[in-house]
């Protein structure tokens, strides 16, 4: 007899709301007009010998709603740091002065708006293929089980539980990228 199966749901849910946090922390590097810290989050500098988080090598500040400072805080990473805010593709133009980058956010028009909303729903994709990676791993779980011996029965409530759950999620997304979308176009 086969011992009784039990899927760990709480973990799919624990690596799907990781995929949700993942997106919110992309979402939140979206300009929408505003000066934010948070913008530059995804923002990656090569310091010393490895990619570093632009917050780890000076202290950003928000001292205007529409400038964003960065204090470095090693001189000789400066023209990095620049370098890195340049080629990041937010569309910010960094200006220098001594070791404090200063960051105009200027008013978003239209047409880098829309470039926005397809940026959100590349993230919003990318958030979906991991829920749906997850559910894939839920499901090989459930056949491999099926192969031990367990009952149909069981094997289709574990496939529809899994389902549920993905379904949710990716509601989640979508609801998300429709917010997120909504704040980009609004002027």
């Amino acid at each position: 007899m086969a011992e009784e199966f039990e899927l760990d749901t709480d973990d799919l849910k624990r690596r799907m709301d990781g995929a949700m946090a993942n997106l919110r922390t992309e979402f939140a590097s979206l300009r929408t007009g505003r000066a934010s810290a948070s913008m530059l989050e995804p923002v990656q500098v090569e310091a010393y010998g490895q990619m570093t988080p632009i917050n780890q090598v000076g202290t950003v500040n928000v001292p205007e709603p529409r400038m964003v400072t960065i204090n470095v805080w090693d001189k000789s990473m400066v023209n990095k740091v620049e370098k890195a805010i340049r080629e990041s593709g937010l569309g910010i133009n960094p200006q220098m002065n001594g070791t404090i980058i200063m960051l105009p956010i200027p008013e978003l028009n239209e047409e880098r708006r829309r470039e926005l909303t397809k940026v959100a729903g590349q993230y919003a994709e990318h958030a979906r293929v991991s829920i749906r990676n997850v559910r894939r791993d839920g499901m090989d779980q459930i056949k491999k089980a099926k192969g031990d011996g367990m009952a149909e029965d069981d094997q289709k409530f574990w496939e529809s539980e899994v389902q549920d759950l993905t379904d949710t999620y990716i509601k989640k997304v979508d609801s998300a990228l429709e917010t997120k979308q909504e704040e980009i176009m609004q002027v």
